[in-house]
Order: structure tokens, then sequence, then C-alpha cells
């Protein structure tokens, strides 16, 4: 499985992962944003799918269905944890959207980064790490959904 867009004057992103910060960035609250559920399982089909959280609410395991791989983090070094998932995955083929100060290293790390300036709002340095900034989580879902978006976005 993999999803191929063709950047021009950019690049060439051959993704086959999908790294997701829960908590601000899908989440607020413990509660996910409408339309999230459906857009992360329709792109399952295309991309193997992680949702990175500390589970600071106990409710990630029963957001997503099975389709979903869930990595749980430990409190301290969130940022270098997460940046570490998308490294064992292979950087070059992952996508990655977070929010927050801890999403920085990961937003950089993978072939492309997305911010998500969400209720919860979004760090500046995250907002600078990522390629794409978006107004909600549905919206980064989209880019990968839709990659007319995404190429008409970041093209040269």
């Amino acid at each position: 499985m993999s999803l191929v867009i063709e950047v021009p004057g950019w690049r060439r992103l051959v993704l086959e992962h999908l790294v997701l910060d829960l908590n601000g960035t899908l989440a607020t609250d413990g509660a996910l944003a409408p339309g999230v559920a459906q857009a992360v399982e329709k792109l399952s089909e295309t991309l193997t799918c992680h949702l990175v959280t500390a589970d600071t609410f106990g409710t990630a395991a029963r957001l997503f269905g099975p389709s979903v791989r869930l990595a749980l983090i430990r409190p301290g070094d969130e940022a270098a944890q997460k940046r570490e998932i998308v490294r064992r995955l292979g950087a070059l083929g992952v996508a990655a959207v977070g929010n927050g100060a801890n999403d920085v290293l990961m937003l950089k790390e993978a072939a492309l980064g997305i911010a998500v300036l969400g209720a919860e709002g979004a760090s500046p340095q995250a907002l600078t790490a990522a390629q794409v900034v978006v107004r909600e989580p549905v919206e980064a879902l989209e880019l990968l959904l839709k990659p007319d978006r995404l190429r008409a976005t970041l093209r040269r």
C-alpha cells in the first residue's frame, strides 16, 4: 500500500504511513472532531495509519477500528518518542499530522508534515515545522484523500 503524489517543482512523495497525533490534533478533550474517523478509515485503505498518543483521556483504543495502529508514548520527552516512531517507519514514506510543540520533531522528520490549527490552537514551532497548515483535522486528512489539493498548495 502506498500513496504516490507528484508535486511539481518540489518532490515526489511515496507515502506508506500516516502518523497522527491524537489529543489537540484529531480530538479535543478526548472526543474526535466530526468526520475524522471516517476519513482515517478511508485513508487506511491506502496508508498504514498510526495513532500516536499518551492516551491522556484513556479513549484511544476505542476511537478507531482495527485498521489503525495505536502507538502509545510515555510521559517525558514525547517529542523525541514521536520522532523515533517516524524514523522507525522510514521517514521518507511518512506523512505526519500534529499541532503541538511535542509534534515539531515528528513534523520535521516526516516526508510531509501537516500542522492543524484546531480548537486547541497550534504551537508556532509546529506551524513552521510543517509543509502545510490547515484549519481543522479533517482538512489535513482530505489533503491525502484528494492529493490535487496538496499539489496546488506545494507546487513551485
